[in-house]
């Protein structure tokens, strides 16, 4: 195999395919990624769970195949000058990476030894902008668990119904939900889960453009295509949150807020807060004031924040971070904060009374 193409081809392919590639795994093709030069060069990293791969253009000289450490490739390429690269392998897999001056040799492995990722049978489709995705993903992952007792609860899903595609992500303690309209779908009262690491991933993938990402569903495995590039991963079993049974539809309280100016009091009583020491924000709703309090063995913090409504004085504890991810994510500055009682759910939604967001945060127990 040999083939010579830009530098910066080849370092975003190895970059974006070096995601999938396992860490550690008993098998060290898993640890490598799988480089074919045929007509172009495609590079494929596949961990058993997760596949991504892309191709590119190249001026191949001589077509093959070969097996390379994703981790040792990628540092190499990165490190590699502004120029034309050139990569070869002999009869052995001894690969050859040289541009400019720098001249690397390393050893590889046979590509019959790599697994092939599994197929995705076109079922269903959805298409959504790029950068919409990309918002998707960021402000619902925060809420995806890490617990892998639940393993359902380790993704996020996906529900489509009508002309609406929806992502929810839930960790027992919160729930975070974004909802847009893709822009072609041929999936009617369709949902499937995606795990959280695919997700992010798919994030990293996705850039600030109107560029479509396609979504295709199998029955056991998903596939989002980004430009040159594919994600595939599997989905995940199991039963998910009945999330609309979960979220209040009544509230006794309403205030309307600047997400900003809230945002930025939590952070600041939120400093005399560590990994150590996890005590409660304090938090009273008062009339047209949100009071903030917290106290541990650091010191204590207060500070206050104006709004529009009256909670008649209602105190809820929350885990501080948990409010700001929330607050961070919000995708509007001006929000409504439903309340009912200090152990009920708080639930956070657009001031313009939308559909487009919802995040819902457990109280903590407060001591008296």
């Amino acid at each position: 195999m040999k083939f010579t193409c830009e530098k910066y081809l080849l370092s975003s392919a190895v970059a974006t395919t070096s995601r999938a590639a396992a860490s550690k795994s008993p098998n060290p093709a898993l640890e490598g990624l799988l480089i074919e030069a045929q007509e172009g060069v495609k590079i494929t990293g596949y961990d058993l769970v997760k596949g991504i791969y892309t191709s590119f253009a190249a001026d191949v000289a001589e077509p093959g195949s070969v097996i390379i450490s994703a981790r040792l490739f990628d540092s190499i390429v990165r490190s590699l000058p502004d120029d034309i690269v050139t990569v070869s392998t002999d009869d052995n897999n001894l690969t050859r990476i040289t541009c400019g001056h720098a001249d690397f040799s390393i050893m590889g492995l046979y590509s019959e030894s790599y697994p092939e990722l599994p197929a995705v049978e076109h079922q269903k489709a959805v298409s959504i902008p790029q950068k919409t995705m990309k918002e998707m993903i960021n402000q619902t992952i925060f809420a995806v668990s890490d617990n892998e007792s639940r393993p359902v609860y380790t993704g996020a899903l996906f529900e489509i119904e009508g002309n609406k595609l929806t992502v929810i992500a839930v960790d027992g303690y919160r729930l975070a939900l974004r909802r847009e309209s893709p822009e072609s779908s041929d999936m009617n009262d369709c949902s499937f889960i995606a795990p959280g690491s695919a997700l992010s991933d798919l994030e990293k993938m996705c850039s600030d453009t109107d560029e479509s990402v396609r979504i295709i569903v199998g029955n056991k495995h998903i596939s989002f295509s980004v430009g040159s590039c594919v994600l595939i991963t599997r989905r995940l079993e199991g039963e998910f949150l009945d999330y609309k049974k979960a979220i209040p539809t009544e509230y006794a309280f309403k205030i309307k807020a600047d997400r900003t100016k809230i945002l930025k009091a939590v952070d600041r009583v939120s400093l005399i807060i560590d990994d150590r020491i996890k005590n409660p924000l304090r938090c009273v709703f008062g009339r047209n004031k949100l009071s903030m309090y917290c106290a541990t063995a650091i010191g204590k913090g207060e500070d206050m924040c104006e709004y529009e409504g009256d909670a008649d004085g209602l105190e809820i504890g929350f885990n501080n971070r948990y409010l700001q991810d929330a607050l961070k994510a919000a995708p509007a500055e001006k929000i409504e904060i439903c309340l009912n009682t200090g152990s009920s759910p708080c639930v956070i939604v657009p001031e313009n009374g939308s559909d487009k967001f919802l995040y819902m945060i457990l109280p903590v127990r407060l001591k008296a």
